[in-house]
């Protein structure tokens, strides 16, 4: 079965509308600690869910490029509305390995339903007849008070053997636990799901090993194949990339107001340097994945670029903080809200050297094969 949609143009022609409505919403996002219902309606017109689900169900198969350029522009507004979109169009290729009839029960109806993911082993699964009994709590699930569908990672046992593989829920099979106090990234929703025995059937989940090695039986197209270490930490990466260049934006609007001294215009084009050198680097990852350089020295390259661009961007806020001086540190004013997140997604897991190059093989960055 194939889905009739409207035709699948690329992210880059469609995301203007949705940085304008995201714009608009951006206080109040921050203000309410959610994204207001007509963001969500941008980001589904826009396409970031149907971006990486399959052409057979009216999805793009879009590029890796066109969505981090199309995030680094939200950023720049709001980077509550930048996460999200960037975490939804990544759980859909997240549930992209399942197996066709999982494919046929999310995206039948339409390729737009919204799919968040729980990447954390954090639950437990057993094997039954037909499926899995799942339980488990999983924290910082970002966007689950938005999902249609969840895509949750636990331990499976069946038999002797255990490994841990995804389950896909959908919305009323786990509850919502409203844990997300953040000082940053407000909007994200990023709350716990609470899972109580619920039955899941074979077609709904598949192993962790799949994606981490790119495998998929399901799909052969190019976005669904890409190994998860050589995505590294883009999904984070891209929203904090627009984040700052928000703030440095901010930054200068504010110093306009007021009188320059030679100390803020330092800050301000070493921060833009830092931005600069970030927005090369996430967009440098993109390209690999993009063009399948899928070489063990490109994967570590990747992983380093998000964590030293994470590192920039979070110095980068900093010297923007200090350029603005106490102005810039008033509630009401942007670059306080961009300080805030930039430090928020900066901080996350995924972009720490020790999460990310320890895993690596350092010498394979410098041409040891």
């Amino acid at each position: 079965m194939t889905v009739e949609t409207r035709p699948a143009t690329p992210l880059a022609a469609s995301v203007e509308r949705a940085v304008a409505i995201a714009e608009r919403h951006a206080a109040e996002a921050d203000a309410t600690r959610t994204l207001a219902p007509e963001v969500l309606d941008a980001l589904r017109e826009a396409g970031f869910s149907r971006h990486f689900v399959g052409t057979r169900w009216g999805g793009r198969e879009g590029s890796f490029t066109d969505l981090t350029r199309a995030v680094m522009a939200l950023g720049a507004v709001c980077p509550s509305t930048a996460w999200t979109a960037s975490l939804c169009a990544y759980s859909s290729r997240y549930a992209a390995h399942l197996p066709e009839e999982g494919h046929r029960e999310l995206w039948s109806a339409g390729p737009d339903a919204f799919v968040v993911t729980g990447l954390v082993a954090a639950g437990r699964a057993h094997a039954v007849d037909g499926g899995w009994r799942l339980s488990g709590r999983w924290n910082y699930v970002s966007g689950i008070e938005f999902a249609d569908w969840a895509v949750l990672c636990a331990t499976a046992t069946k038999g002797d053997h255990n490994e841990p593989r995804f389950f896909a829920l959908a919305r009323g099979s786990f509850q919502i636990l409203r844990t997300w106090d953040n000082a940053g990234m407000r909007a994200t929703g990023s709350h716990s799901a609470l899972v109580e025995d619920v039955f899941v059937p074979d077609h709904l989940t598949y192993p962790r090993s799949d994606m981490m090695h790119g495998t998929n039986a399901a799909s052969n197209a190019h976005c669904h194949t890409v190994p998860f270490q050589a995505v590294g930490g883009l999904t984070f990466a891209a929203p904090a990339v627009g984040a700052a260049t928000g703030a440095l934006r901010a930054c200068a609007a504010l110093l306009g107001h007021k009188r320059r001294t030679v100390s803020s215009d330092i800050e301000l084009v070493r921060a833009s340097g830092a931005v600069d050198v970030s927005r090369h680097l996430v967009e440098q990852n993109a390209e690999v994945l993009d063009t399948r350089a899928f070489t063990p020295a490109m994967m570590a390259r990747n992983e380093r670029n998000a964590t030293y661009a994470a590192e920039q961007l979070s110095d980068a806020i900093s010297n923007l903080v200090r350029a603005t001086g106490t102005s810039g540190l008033s509630e009401s004013a942007p670059v306080h809200r961009f300080w805030r997140d930039v430090i928020g997604i900066t901080s996350h897991v995924a972009l720490r050297y020790e999460t990310a190059v320890v895993r690596t093989y350092p010498p394979v960055l410098f041409g040891e094969h």
